[in-house]
């Protein structure tokens, strides 16, 4: 897990706001031009909604109270913002000290919250002279979700459990229910949200669909259960200021804001500001009893003199506590801040935490409080002050912009911690913005080395958009949250050399606070700062400077287009849960937003025409598909009707004729849903053990009989063949054995029970395919090598060849296989962090070689970022979902490009 990191952001699924056609309206399809050359654009046009993300150079008369005021104006101009104001609820109203206020709104359909949409407001003056000069954020006008669930209660919660892997997390984990929320994904979404807090591991966040109970959104989080101790967000009553001396992690003796207590001794408690800062002291406790909340009868740091002693300097407690007061005091003698909740909240930070005894070398803002770590051989973490404002910044940023933490709005949260933890640590100890160490970031925690040895990371590494940006989906690092911050943060910092620090910080903080919202990528960022430059009155010039900062960076509009991508884009910010790709035929077919809603579509692999949805829209979820090329099958889960709970649909890819079912249970659980012409077959599965089913000619399903205690997976059908991976359990030996059944004559032609090289031992198959007249499996060793090799045979089991040695570079670890009758497409990808660090090049990649054999693995595309879920069409030509431009576009190539 990075340093520096709110949580370890793994999502089970990723991207939520998704659209296949934008609802913009004409008039405001692109951002209208800056006057006289002014690079602040008049207004900027939503990317997924008819409502401006941004409108600027206002001068409207809006008397009377503020929030009453920013509503009205609203109202009195649909056409222009397209925002119903009684779905707007205030979330807040800041003023800055030149008077200004902002207004800052929470989006409700049918009363219920909206993810991530936020309007703002910003107003200028006093009583009848206010007026309004630029609102905006994200409004989502095309939702039409329902808002009552369809799903009890208790399924949601038995749903979310479901999302914990281990039945002993599951059985004795907390869960918090937050209510429901709407994902804005094209129509909405309608969804649980929940917290879990299970025994072994951390928290974790868990979206369930309201309407169909399917788990649509998770992640791991730091989120403190709801119960906070007092003494975390209070001082103790009848404590009175004082001062002592404390040692610092160096050895020096510093003074320090202590409190003193009524029955006698000190604590780790300053009552000098208008927030009250408190200090404790884990004493090697585990991170996990401090993530949750304040352990029963924890106090600050205490002594019963006001002289601590030594443990104070090598916990890091000292320092914690000094730096925190230094932080505060940073927000508010130069950008105003009362506290980092705007509010004179306690701050609070624990220190000298262990990772189950070990060292933990981290620290973490855990939407609460500060939590610091030790590193081996380093200093403890709160030593270093831009460390600890770089958390506390997550603070300030929780309670203004809130970014989601996934993407660019998690990067650009990662982005503006880094830019103030550098911002204060140079301004408290007086270094010069040219030193080169001011913008290295945890330079400090190092006892030996060099400063850029030791450094986390660095503002001035120069990374931008079209050279840098890795293009990674949710499973690694949130989509880059940290991995692309400095890109973002460089930017900012540029702008602080060039300008006045002052004036950038102020105006950076202005974005923040009063611009950004948290489903914002880079570019609403620049936007957002150089509308916060023209509030704070920067001349042209200066304006100009820093938009040449974000173009430096490669921070503009478009930038996606120009990292050189050799794929054809097919749709745009695919939402990944539930959305493989299948092909056939110049085909394709899967889950995903379109003009007709979210459902599953069907398009020309040519990219010609219009998407055409499949799918009836009954509040169902429709995905998992398969197709032939002419028709698609696929299963529906969910909706109000228990009788319809699991259901195999069938619909020709045209969008013409008749939707069928073919199969219906609420007992069983279907997947695998496989077709080939009149055939159509799938797994139904209950008590974990799934049998095949098959359908022929449009009859009734019959389940296949596999041997007691068998189960099937990887289903294929193909050229009147139904194959399976069966498996079994012989003592401690999981058996897995590649299988054949013709459909003619309704036995098993085929088995594989020795599909290992002799003398290998035993080993896994996985990935089955059927392509060419061959069967073709990934053969994984049992002893936890990561490298598999592909095989081929003939259906009656004769003739097995090895396609691709484990041996070879480019061997995968996983499948699935994609097959044609020419090609096989498979993933390679890392298992681990590359020693360098992570790059483009170390992201999954498509390779491809001959289903003949004898031909060295091309890589399929040479497009930079992530590649998954191929689906291979005919000859060469593969689709797949591509990050490479920090979404997930469903892409096309027809052939390999070899060499990259």
């Amino acid at each position: 897990m990075p340093r520096l990191s709110r949580s370890a952001r793994t999502w089970a699924v990723a991207t939520v706001v998704a659209a296949l056609a934008p609802a913009v309206p004409p008039a405001l399809a692109a951002a209208a031009p800056a006057p006289d050359g002014d690079p602040v654009p008049a207004l900027v046009a939503g990317l997924d909604t008819a409502a401006p993300q941004l409108v600027t150079g206002l001068s409207e008369p809006a008397p009377g109270e503020p929030a009453a005021a920013a509503l009205a104006h609203l109202a009195a101009h649909p056409d222009r913002y397209r925002v119903d104001p009684g779905e707007l609820t205030e979330l807040g109203t800041t003023e800055g000290p030149d008077g200004r206020r902002t207004v800052r709104f929470e989006q409700r359909h049918g009363g219920v919250p909206v993810l991530g949409g936020q309007y703002l407001v910003r107003l200028t003056g006093q009583g009848a002279e206010q007026t309004v000069e630029s609102a905006g954020g994200r409004y989502f006008t095309a939702l039409t979700a329902p808002t009552a669930a369809a799903v009890s209660a208790e399924e949601l919660r038995r749903a979310a459990l479901g999302d914990l892997d281990d039945a002993r997390d599951r059985a004795g984990a907390g869960v918090e229910d937050l209510g429901p929320v709407v994902l804005p994904d094209g129509p909405g979404l309608l969804a649980e949200r929940f917290v879990l807090h299970p025994a072994s591991g951390r928290a974790r966040e868990v979206f369930v669909d309201a309407t169909t109970g399917a788990v649509v959104l998770a992640h791991d989080t730091r989120a403190p259960r709801p119960e906070p101790a007092a003494a975390a967000t209070a001082p103790d009553e009848g404590l009175q200021p004082a001062t002592g001396t404390a040692p610092e992690a160096h050895g020096r003796t510093v003074a320090v804001n202590l409190a003193r207590r009524p029955g006698g001794g000190y604590q780790f408690t300053d009552l000098t500001r208008s927030s009250v800062i408190s200090t404790y002291d884990a004493a090697g406790a585990d991170f996990l009893d401090y993530q949750r909340r304040m352990p029963a009868g924890a106090v600050p740091l205490s002594s019963a003199t006001p002289d601590f002693p030594a443990v104070a300097g090598s916990s890091g407690a000292t320092d914690a506590h000094v730096n925190a007061g230094l932080v505060h005091d940073f927000f508010r003698d130069r950008l105003g801040r009362n506290g980092l909740d705007g509010k004179g909240g306690a701050i609070v930070s624990v220190v000298n935490v262990t990772d189950l005894g070990t060292p933990f070398p981290n620290a973490f803002w855990d939407k609460t409080k500060m939590v610091y770590g030790n590193g081996p051989g380093q200093y403890p973490f709160p030593v270093a002050l831009d460390v600890a404002a770089h958390e506390m910044t997550h603070g300030v940023v929780q309670n203004t912009a809130d970014f989601f933490d996934l993407g660019q709005p998690g990067a650009m949260n990662e982005a503006i911690a880094d830019y103030f933890g550098n911002a204060v640590e140079v301004t408290a100890r007086g270094i010069a913005m040219d030193d080169p160490t001011a913008p290295l970031l945890g330079e400090s925690l190092c006892p030996t080395g060099t400063p850029q040895a030791c450094a986390e990371r660095r503002l001035d590494d120069r990374r931008t958009t079209v050279a840098d940006f890795l293009g990674t989906r949710h499973e690694l690092d949130a989509g880059g949250v940290h991995l692309n911050a400095t890109i973002f943060g460089g930017a900012l910092w540029d702008i602080r050399r060039t300008l006045d620090p002052l004036i950038a910080d102020r105006l950076v903080y202005r974005a923040l606070a009063d611009y950004l919202t948290p489903l914002d990528d880079f570019v609403a960022g620049r936007n957002a700062v150089l509308a916060a430059g023209r509030d704070l009155g920067l001349t042209k010039r200066q304006l100009r400077t820093v938009a040449a900062a974000f173009d430096a960076h490669g921070i503009k509009e478009g930038w996606q287009k120009r990292i050189g991508i050799d794929s054809r884009t097919l749709l745009r910010d695919v939402t990944t849960g539930m959305a493989a790709p299948a092909a056939a035929r110049g085909r394709w077919v899967m889950r995903a937003n379109g003009p007709a809603g979210t459902g599953l579509y069907a398009g020309a692999l040519d990219g010609r025409g219009t998407p055409v949805r499949l799918s009836p829209e009954d509040g169902r979820t429709h995905s998992w598909a398969a197709t032939d090329g002419t028709n698609a099958a696929w299963l529906a889960k969910g909706g109000s009707d228990p009788r319809a709970a699991q259901e195999v649909m069938t619909a020709p890819l045209s969008g013409t004729g008749p939707v069928r079912s073919v199969f219906r249970s609420t007992t069983e659980q279907v997947n695998a849903v496989r077709i080939s012409g009149a055939d159509l077959a799938f797994t139904a599965s209950s008590n974990g053990r799934a049998v095949p089913h098959l359908s022929r000619g449009g009859g009734a399903p019959v389940a296949l009989p596999l041997p007691e205690g068998h189960s099937a997976t990887d289903l294929v059908l193909r050229d009147g063949l139904l194959g399976w991976i069966e498996i079994w359990q012989e003592g401690e030996r999981l058996v897995t054995v590649p299988t054949l059944y013709s459909l003619a004559t309704g036995t098993v032609t085929a088995r594989f029970p020795e599909h290992a090289p002799a003398g290998s031992g035993p080993s896994l198959a996985v990935a089955l395919a059927l392509a060419g007249g061959r069967l073709l499996w990934l053969d994984l060793p049992d002893d936890h090598a990561v490298r598999g090799t592909i095989r081929s045979a003939a259906p009656d089991g004769s003739g097995v060849v090895d396609l691709l040695s484990a041996d070879s570079p480019q061997a995968p670890r996983t499948g699935p296989l994609a097959v044609s009758d020419q090609a096989v497409t498979f993933r390679y990808e890392n298992e681990r962090k590359p020693a360098g660090g992570w790059t483009n090049a170390a992201l999954p990649k498509l390779w491809q070689i001959p289903l003949a054999g004898g031909g060295a693995p091309q890589r399929v595309s040479c497009d930079r970022g992530g590649q998954y879920e191929a689906a291979a069409d005919e000859g060469t030509r593969v689709v797949w979902l591509d990050a490479t431009a920090g979404t997930n576009d469903l892409v096309v190539r027809e052939r390999p490009a070899g060499g990259c």
